[in-house]
């Protein structure tokens, strides 16, 4: 019987407010992940960003949490995990990765009684009762990983990082080409391996962006974003044209962070 590898999905991102789309893309990855033969998606894990992201429109934390919580209500294996939006300030998506991997070492050597070192790791693959060591892979939109190529928006190291260490599972969206991006790019194709492609058939192009819209301009997003968060939305007034304004005329943070080092280099 071979053994499946155990596997979270970590999302990261602004959920300002949360859509159904979202949740569809972790049915659509452990559907593909499962089909592949050689991954168990053990749950899905949702990470809204720090206030501090500095993002246009964007509600704060406290608010895009609750309307996760409220709509993962009818998942059994998708959760919000508040900590990247609890930190002092911005956290990169490489940290937020080890912070999560890091949780899910601990819990393995907790349900095992191991340690993590490589070397006990070794000595435990040759138990009958060895725990395969689980994975963590980003989770995001195929327009993400075009990102890469934004100057001053991923630090290189970082992207190394994730797509060596870690992996993206990438879920196709109308005008843009994973594929290409991929082979346009020497050291994507050489680790295309630890990339996977998710084809979604059944296309909602849909963004948060347009959802904040319609709610402004008072038209409906029923069946677009899951009624418990339609009714959280409306209770609380959220998305108003006050609130759009927020960081208006801002960067966001990585784009902040960069600037201010090359700044600091040239002076």
């Amino acid at each position: 019987m071979i053994r499946r590898i155990p596997l979270a999905l970590l999302a990261c991102g602004s959920f300002n407010p949360i859509t159904n789309m979202h949740m569809r893309l972790f049915e659509l990855a452990r559907d593909h992940l499962h089909q592949t033969g050689r991954y168990q998606v053990t749950e899905g894990i949702i990470s809204p960003v720090n206030d501090s992201y500095g993002k246009k429109g964007l509600v704060p934390a406290k608010h895009r949490i609750a309307m996760v919580q409220l709509a993962l209500e009818t998942s059994d294996w998708i959760r919000v995990d508040p900590w990247e939006s609890e930190q002092d300030g911005w956290t990169e998506t490489a940290k937020v990765l080890r912070h999560h991997y890091e949780k899910l070492l601990q819990l393995r050597n907790e349900s095992t009684g191991n340690y993590c070192s490589k070397e006990r790791l070794r000595e435990d693959s040759l138990s009958p009762h060895y725990k395969a060591v689980p994975e963590l892979k980003l989770l995001c939109g195929a327009d993400v990983l075009e990102t890469f190529r934004t100057p001053n928006l991923w630090k290189e190291e970082h992207i190394k990082e994730l797509v060596e260490k870690f992996g993206l599972v990438c879920v196709s969206r109308v005008g843009h080409d994973p594929l290409q991006f991929i082979y346009e790019s020497d050291f994507l194709t050489k680790h295309q391996h630890n990339i996977h492609l998710v084809r979604e058939w059944i296309q909602n192009e849909k963004s948060s962006t347009h959802i904040r819209r319609a709610l402004r301009r008072g038209q409906s997003v029923k069946y677009l974003v899951p009624d418990s968060v339609i009714n959280y939305i409306r209770q609380h007034n959220i998305y108003t044209e006050d609130s759009e304004q927020n960081n208006e005329g801002d960067q966001i943070q990585p784009l902040k962070l960069q600037s201010t080092q090359i700044n600091a280099l040239d002076d």
